[in-house]
This record gives C-alpha cells, sequence and structure tokens, in this order.
C-alpha cells in the first residue's frame, strides 16, 4: 500500500506568520509544532507510521499517518473531544495552521477515521515511539548538551491517582447492571425484545428503569434490604437457569461469554452465604480482593491515597531524566495494584531506548521492585526516604536503638545483648536476660517469660544505606533532587486532570504518553527559548 506522505509546507506563508506571532503570547506550542512538525515527524519517522498499516493493496487509500498523529496531539493539548476535533480543522485557524489546512472547506478527517486512528496507533504501540521521538527531538536540539550527560541517567519516578471515567456502583446497581446486559445480548442473538427475555427468564425486576426501583423496599430498612437481596439472587438464578436451558453453547461463547462472566464475578466478589439463622446470601462484610466497583469499565478498582482517603480508578506512573526533566516512559495500572508493579514496565521502555539507569531517585512505593537491585548490581545508586522504625509503645525502644552489623548478620539491644539475625527475620532475644534486664520497662511490654523481637527487613542492607544516606546533610540535598520528577508529575495532572479520559488501562496509557509528549515538547520550546 502506497500513501500519500504529509510534506506540509515549511515556510510560513503571510496569513501563517501572523498567526505565528499571535502564538508566542498564548498557546504557544502550536507556534512550535508548526515551526518543528518537520522534524518530529521527519521522513524515518513517516516511514514508521506506515507500517502500522498492513500492505494489502485494497480498500480505501488512508490519510497521512503522521498528520493524523500531529491531530491527536492538538487534540490533548486542546482537551477536545473526537467530534470537536473534526470541528477544530475547520473554524480553528491554530489547528489548520499546524496540520497545513488553511483555507479548506472540508474537514480533514472524519470521526470514525480519527477514532479507528488512535486504535491502531494503540494497537501498534506506536504511542509508545512517539514519546520517544521528542527525546530524540531533544538530543538534537542545542538546548540540550547530551554530550555533558553520563550514559547512566538520574532517572526519577512517581505516581498519582486516576479516577476512573467508569460509574461506580453499590452491589445491587453492580448486579442489576451486570444482568441488563446479559439480556440485551442474549435478545440480541434471538432476535428478541429484552422485555420478552426479562419476562421468559424469570427476572421481571429488570422492567424497571432501575434495579432498586424494581425491588421498590425501604432501603434504610435491614430486614427489607436482605429481602430484596434474596429476591434479586434468586431472579439471577432464574436467568442463568434460562440461559442454560435456552442458550447453552453460546454462554461460552462471544458475545454472551463476557456478560455472564461479569455477572457470576460480581456475584462471587459482593455476595456471601449468610452465617445467620436464616441462612442464605448477604453482602459480603469487607472488600474482596481486586473487587470490580464498575461495570462499564471492567479494569477500575478501588485505590488509597491515604489511609482515610479512596479513590476508584488507576494509578499513572511517569519516570523522568531529572537533568533534561524530559520524560522518559510511563505506565498506567489498577489503582489496587502496588508501585513496584510498574516499574519493570517504566525501566523497560527506558532501555528501549538504549538509555540506562545511574541514579534512581523513587518513594517508599517502589522500593520492593526488582529494579532496585538491577540499578545497584551494575554499580548505580538508589535513593529513597527509608522505613521509619516505630514501636507500638511509643515509650519503648525503637529499632533505632538496637545496633545492627549486617556484615556480621547480627543486632545488639540497648543493654548489650546480642543475637544473630538473617533478611525476613524476626528475632527474639534471649527471654531469661529480657526478664532480668534493667531497661525492660523501656524496651518491651510483652510478658515475662518472652524476650523483646524485632523485625528484620527482606532488604535490611539497602534500608541501612538509606538510612545512612539521610542523616548527613549532603545525603539529603541529593535526596531533594527528586523534587523533579514531582514537578512533572504535578504538570501531567494539571494536563490530563484528575478523571480519566478513556476505560481501560490501555487506553488510559495513551493519554498518559500524549500528555507527557506535549509536557516534553513545552520543555523543549522553554530550553530553545533561553
Amino acid at each position: 500500500m502506497e500513501f500519500v506522505r504529509w510534506n506540509p509546507r515549511r515556510e510560513p506563508s503571510k496569513r501563517e506568520q501572523l498567526l505565528l506571532k499571535r502564538s508566542g503570547k498564548t498557546r504557544k506550542l502550536f507556534g512550535f509544532l508548526r515551526e518543528h512538525r518537520h522534524e518530529l515527524f521527519d521522513d524515518a519517522f513517516q516511514t514508521e507510521l506506515e507500517s502500522m498499516y498492513r500492505s494489502t493493496g485494497a480498500g480505501a487509500q488512508p490519510l497521512p499517518p503522521a498528520m493524523m498523529a500531529m491531530a491527536a496531539l492538538l487534540q490533548g493539548y486542546t482537551g477536545v473531544s473526537d467530534a470537536d476535533a473534526v470541528e477544530m480543522t475547520i473554524v480553528d485557524l491554530r489547528w489548520q495552521m499546524v496540520l497545513d489546512h488553511l483555507d479548506a472547506e472540508e474537514p480533514a478527517f472524519s470521526q470514525g477515521t480519527f477514532r479507528e486512528f488512535r486504535e491502531r496507533l494503540i494497537r501498534t504501540d506506536m504511542d509508545r515511539r512517539l514519546l520517544e521521538r521528542t527525546v530524540e527531538l531533544a538530543r538534537r536540539t542545542a538546548g540540550f548538551d547530551w554530550k555533558k550527560l553520563p550514559k547512566a541517567l538520574r532517572v526519577g519516578m512517581d505516581s498519582s491517582p486516576l479516577e476512573g471515567a467508569g460509574r461506580v456502583e453499590d452491589t445491587f446497581n453492580l448486579l442489576g447492571h451486570a444482568a441488563r446486559k446479559v439480556v440485551e445480548c442474549a435478545a440480541g442473538l434471538l432476535d428478541w425484545k429484552p422485555e420478552k427475555v426479562c419476562r421468559e427468564a424469570g427476572i421481571p425486576v429488570l422492567l424497571a428503569s432501575s434495579v432498586k426501583r424494581g425491588l421498590d423496599v425501604e432501603w434504610s430498612d435491614p430486614v427489607q434490604k436482605a429481602e430484596a437481596l434474596r429476591a434479586l439472587i434468586g431472579q439471577l438464578t432464574s436467568l442463568n437457569r434460562w440461559l442454560h436451558e435456552k442458550l447453552p453453547e453460546e454462554m461460552d461463547q462471544p458475545p454472551l461469554k463476557e456478560p455472564v462472566a461479569t455477572m457470576k464475578q460480581i456475584l462471587e466478589q459482593d455476595i456471601e452465604p449468610d452465617p445467620g439463622p436464616g441462612g442464605g446470601h448477604r453482602i459480603r462484610q469487607g472488600v474482596a480482593e481486586d473487587r470490580r466497583p464498575s461495570i462499564s469499565d471492567g479494569e477500575m478498582r478501588h485505590g488509597r491515597k491515604s489511609k482515610s482517603k479512596r479513590f476508584n480508578g488507576f494509578k499513572r506512573h511517569l519516570a523522568a531524566c531529572l537533568d533534561t526533566n524530559l520524560i522518559l516512559s510511563c505506565a498506567v495500572t489498577p489503582a489496587n495494584r502496588p508501585e513496584e508493579e510498574a516499574a519493570p514496565q517504566l525501566k523497560a521502555d527506558i532501555e528501549h531506548q538504549s538509555l540506562s539507569i545511574g541514579e534512581l531517585f523513587i518513594d517508599r512505593g517502589y522500593i520492593s521492585s526488582p529494579i532496585v537491585n538491577d540499578v545497584i548490581g551494575i554499580g548505580g545508586e538508589v535513593f529513597c526516604k527509608p522505613w521509619v522504625a516505630r514501636n507500638a509503645n511509643r515509650k519503648a525502644f525503637t529499632k533505632a536503638a538496637f545496633r545492627l552489623n549486617m556484615r556480621d548478620m547480627t543486632i545488639t539491644c540497648p543493654a548489650g545483648e546480642v543475637e544473630k539475625v538473617r533478611p525476613g527475620m524476626i528475632v527474639e532475644f534471649d527471654p531469661e536476660a529480657c526478664d532480668q534486664c534493667l531497661l525492660r520497662p523501656k524496651c518491651t511490654m510483652v510478658a515475662q517469660g518472652r524476650g523483646r523481637t524485632v523485625s528484620i527487613a527482606g532488604d535490611e542492607r539497602l534500608q541501612q544505606r538509606l538510612r545512612k544516606q539521610i542523616a548527613t546533610a549532603a545525603g539529603r540535598e541529593r535526596l531533594r533532587t527528586r523534587t523533579g520528577i514531582e514537578h512533572r508529575l504535578a504538570h501531567i495532572s494539571q494536563r490530563q486532570g484528575r478523571r480519566a479520559r478513556y476505560r481501560g488501562v490501555r487506553r488510559n496509557l495513551f493519554d498518559l504518553r500524549r500528555a507527557a509528549i506535549l509536557q516534553n515538547l513545552e520543555t523543549i520550546q522553554r530550553k530553545m527559548a533561553a
């Protein structure tokens, strides 16, 4: 398949010169993209973009992929919808200038074409390649002296919450929503109306506008609420039995397989047997592991900003070079997954650019990731706040009062008693020595006949090293270098907002990478202006 290569003019027209002059005051990135679009989308990169399409020789001639990619960046920059992005190519002179579409009477592309291009960009992982292009562009820019940078970079990693775009529902609405999806799918397969399926399958509660309206009880009354749950589960059981009789083969095949599995998942995670005398079922006490809070976005999960603040959705992760302030890689994970799970992807994307990490600046959420040992293994350094030693009895000695010798693998208590240790163990001092110790009231509150215990972390050697770093003024000064990644993350959070634009991990990763691309381009622009 041959493409019409995007070859926008380089010299600005008189009209473009006026627009460029205006863009120097507000929305400066429009002017930067117009002046440097031929460098960002050079012939070599346009060839890479064209590789996203199969060479079948059939079908409609696709629009230049480079022009479509530029439109995707403009959409992220202005924060408009797909429909508005199409209109912008007609009504906004700045869009027309960047896309080389001035004085056109028709939109540059259709909404369907734009959406299909974005999905293709995601499928081929070309959004990652576009982020890499910004780093390559910075290498050729006079504002960045890459020759003076070490081959192993100083890299910071951090994360922030991202509220999901899917609707979060309680157990009753989740079950009703999941069952409604099953009914609609079954109706499509049978060429029936959903109302007929509800009556035939014995689930009349779905005939109402909402499941709670169909159950119609006083929800503040625990007895009526329990009766409503029993009624709903009985109707869901009836629906499942009817499906096995009417559509036995289709239940294990698309498109019915997914909604049936979703309904089963909600039942398993939110409903449990009632241990009371009446038996039956009840809503689960506590939150099930990996609970799904939304039907419309199956990858959203419960997460925590702190012990008291919760959110539903995802976590966005960034890795940035702290010397150039360029974002090197991004990752998105469900909100309930620990930060350490994102680190391998961040590291892999950095290595894909033939870069390596010499100094790693992280917070404690990433400390258990294999990337820490990888950096130390090649002679690099890790900077992170160590875990703080605490004791349930605030007046008692903390772990910091004990002297750990990781070379001899011993620990010495404030009274001079010595015990052998190993990573990951809980060491207990001799009970007889503790019973007779004069410092016992300041050390432990356990009963007589038991000794003081101290937990030895699995990464105790690393924690000891981090404690030595933070104990000196020079170490604390180097640790403050990490504020660079915090600033990058703050800018990205402001650009994206607190709520996800898309549903699912992969589409939100695309949106995060797009925001990082724009952030890098603005960083390059400032460096060149300086």
